[in-house]
C-alpha cells in the first residue's frame, strides 16, 4: 500500500525558511509526479508546486521565487524548500502523488490520487 508522509512543518517567524519533506513507503517514487498543496483555515486547498517523474518543476504564483521543489529518488523523498516565508503562507501542507508517469503541469487537485496527512506550517511573529 502506497503511503506518503509529510514532515518539517513548524512555527517560524516571517522571513524564515523551512524545508518540508514528503517520504513514500510501499512504492518507489521514481515514476510518480509529486505535488505540494496547502490549505489555510477557512480556505480551499490550493496547489503550490509540482515535480514530474522526469524532474520538470512547476510553481504557482504564490510560490515562484521563494519555494523550490526537488526530488531525491535515492531517499524516496520530495522536498519543498520554502524561503522568505510570510504570514499568508500559514497552512497545512500536503504532498500528493499522481499516477505513474502521468503528464502534469501546475498542480491541480484532480490530478492526484494519493495524499499524505499534512504538516502544519505557521508563520507568525
Amino acid at each position: 500500500q502506497v503511503q506518503l508522509e509529510e514532515s518539517g512543518g513548524g512555527l517560524v517567524q516571517p522571513g524564515s525558511s523551512l524545508r518540508l519533506s514528503c517520504t513514500a513507503s510501499g512504492v518507489a517514487l521514481d515514476d510518480y509526479p509529486i505535488g505540494w498543496f496547502r490549505q489555510a483555515p477557512g480556505k480551499e486547498r490550493e496547489g503550490v508546486s509540482a515535480v514530474s517523474h522526469g524532474g520538470s518543476t512547476y510553481y504557482t504564483e504564490s510560490a515562484k521565487g521563494r519555494f523550490t521543489i526537488s526530488r531525491d529518488n535515492a531517499k524516496n523523498t520530495v522536498y519543498l524548500q520554502m524561503n522568505s516565508l510570510k504570514a499568508e503562507d500559514t497552512a497545512v501542507y500536503y504532498c500528493a502523488a499522481a499516477a505513474p508517469r502521468a503528464r502534469i503541469g501546475l498542480p491541480r487537485i484532480r490530478d492526484y490520487n494519493i495524499w499524505g496527512q499534512g504538516t502544519q506550517v505557521t508563520v507568525s511573529s
